[in-house]
């Protein structure tokens, strides 16, 4: 994930989101770098949950004292209203911690959806919203994770 924000400005959000061989993405704007990447996580995934998943709660906490310190972020959600039999009921909490509150957020609000996709009634969700990955390019055995070959321009996400 990757967001921009500043005063006097919409903050945007750009988000990857991957799941075994599937793949999503999406940007998104919001009224600061939480809301801009939850809406990006929302938009990426629409089609797996058929809708967007109800923000129920989301608080933060420090852990401890000082500049330095920690929090941790609490999110709590629901299924989205469109959803219909079993999948519409449910609340979800995904919980995450550290010094960077933006990327708790994000990881606390992945740790509440991967919740809800794990229950019985979701599965196959993710196979039936189709494969971003498959669609964009052929079948590619997974290589290993090179750190120097992911460094990159992390803004062109905002110039589109």
């Amino acid at each position: 994930w990757t967001c921009t924000t500043g005063s006097n400005t919409q903050s945007r959000g750009a988000v990857v989101v991957e799941s075994g061989d599937h793949r999503w993405q999406a940007s998104a704007e919001g009224n600061g770098p939480v809301a801009a990447l939850f809406r990006a996580v929302d938009d990426a995934i629409h089609d797996v949950l058929t809708g967007h998943p109800r923000l129920l709660a989301y608080d933060v906490h420090a852990v401890a004292e000082g500049p330095s310190a920690e929090g941790r972020v609490t999110v709590r959600l629901a299924p989205p209203e469109a959803a219909a039999g079993e999948r519409a009921s449910g609340t979800y909490e995904g919980v995450a911690q550290a010094a960077n509150i933006i990327a708790a957020s994000v990881e606390a609000y992945i740790d509440a959806l991967n919740q809800l996709l794990a229950e019985e009634h979701w599965a196959g969700a993710t196979d039936s919203a189709g494969n971003w990955r498959a669609a964009r390019s052929e079948r590619r055995p997974h290589a290993e994770y090179d750190r120097d070959a992911s460094r990159h321009d992390t803004t062109r996400w905002f110039e589109r």
